[in-house]
């Protein structure tokens, strides 16, 4: 028998011994030390559910009738006014023109001047409406029957800079009628999916003055809409939403924060599956979710992991701002230290060498896998349950016989 074959048993004897005195130091500290803080899933679910619920206060019947009045005025067809230019034809009944087409623009008291009638009042009508004002002005004072055509071919317009959560950024070009931020937006490509709903206001002539609403509710809508018209210059700056980040640490592969776009749903498992997915060599078998209450203080919740990827506890929903760590508990350190202290060698001989490495995990387990196959652990099973050093040791006595034979 070779000699070092009781160093090697001696040592990977004391070794465990040294694994159990450890586990059980760990458990009396575990048992003995202060309470766990942390609150059950049941009892948090409970405490979300007696959360008073933000509805938002319906609007009264006038006022919404009032904004959609409101809106029906500014968002409706467009209205000439001074500075416009149009294009105006008008053709008797026997399809002659009576006056070549002819290009007039607005002046600045609303009125457009054109040969036999001469100023005409338009500021403030839609196209149709200019068509019929100049009609009367020519039938039949000037002619027995005419068609009028008239056309928009420039209109007077209003340069203004759109910055932040815009699909194109920049300036913006806008007609007299739309001089309003719902108007600016959209010309600026609209919305992207990250902004908040909000919007600030900064006019050019009025430093140091800033006005900010929420054009997704109808009372920041409307404000919007009440405002006086944007002018050349006014700045209109679209917030971004607050990044929808969860922060997941501890026993993951890849701890990280995680940041989703506003809106998106993440839960417990996701979040998880997002950060590498559990370490492999220990067994984590519970997380923490620390949540930043309304009131300001921070609820810590003890997740089951067990339970909630068999389906037994709900796989919760992550709010922005939520911390998800899978800490240390006495059995992961148990398995680390082992894993980084305890191994097993066997090697079968110099020609056709072969290494084996088992970790303390593997270790720990093998009782797991006897009970689970009904198998009951003999002294083998539980000092070398792979049986590489006995084997080792045979080969070795082998050798020695064959060294020593005449």
């Amino acid at each position: 028998m070779n000699d070092t074959t009781p160093v090697r048993r001696s040592v990977a004897t004391s070794s465990m011994i040294g694994a159990w005195a450890i586990l059980g130091a760990a458990l009396g500290s575990g048992v003995c030390g202060c309470a766990d803080h942390r609150i059950s899933q049941a009892e948090f679910l409970t405490l979300l559910q007696e959360q008073p619920a933000d509805a938002p206060a319906a609007a009264p019947a006038e006022d919404s009738a009032e904004v959609r009045a409101l809106l029906d005025r500014e968002l409706g067809p467009y209205r000439v006014g001074p500075s416009d230019v149009l294009a105006v034809i008008l053709t008797e009944a026997s399809e002659v023109p009576l006056i070549p087409m002819t290009h007039v623009r607005v002046d600045r008291n609303g009125e457009i001047d054109l040969p036999l009638v001469g100023a005409i009042k338009v500021a403030g009508l839609e196209l149709e409406d200019v068509e019929d004002t100049i009609h009367g002005a020519f039938v039949p004072h000037v002619v027995k029957d005419a068609t009028v055509h008239v056309e928009l071919m420039a209109p007077d317009t209003t340069e203004v800079v759109v910055v932040g959560a815009v699909a194109n950024p920049g300036l913006v070009l806008l007609r007299r009628t739309e001089r309003d931020l719902l108007h600016a937006i959209v010309s600026a490509g609209g919305m992207y999916d990250v902004a908040s709903g909000e919007a600030t206001l900064r006019r050019l002539r009025e430093p140091g003055t800033a006005v900010t609403m929420n054009l997704t509710e109808p009372e920041g809508l409307r404000r919007a809409m009440e405002l006086d018209p944007l002018e050349d210059g006014d700045i209109l700056t679209v917030h971004a939403a607050a990044p929808n980040t969860v922060f997941v640490g501890g026993l993951v592969n890849a701890p990280h924060p995680q940041t989703y776009p506003a809106g998106v749903d993440m839960t417990v498992l996701q979040a998880l599956a997002a950060a590498g997915g559990l370490r492999t060599d220990v067994i984590p078998r519970e997380a923490t979710l620390i949540r930043r209450m309304p009131g300001g203080e921070d609820i810590h919740v003890k997740l089951n992991l067990d339970r909630i990827t068999t389906g037994k506890d709900e796989n919760l929903l992550l709010a922005a701002g939520d911390v998800l760590w899978v800490p240390h508990t006495v059995e992961t350190r148990v398995q680390d230290w082992v894993n980084r202290n305890i191994f097993f060698r066997a090697g079968v001989s110099a020609t056709a060498g072969v290494n084996y490495n088992a970790t303390g995990i593997e270790y720990l387990n093998s009782n797991a896998r006897q009970e689970a196959f009904n198998l009951q652990p003999n002294l083998e099973q539980s000092f070398d349950p792979l049986g590489f050093l006995q084997r080792n040791q045979a080969l070795q006595q082998i050798g020695t016989q064959q060294q020593t034979a005449p």
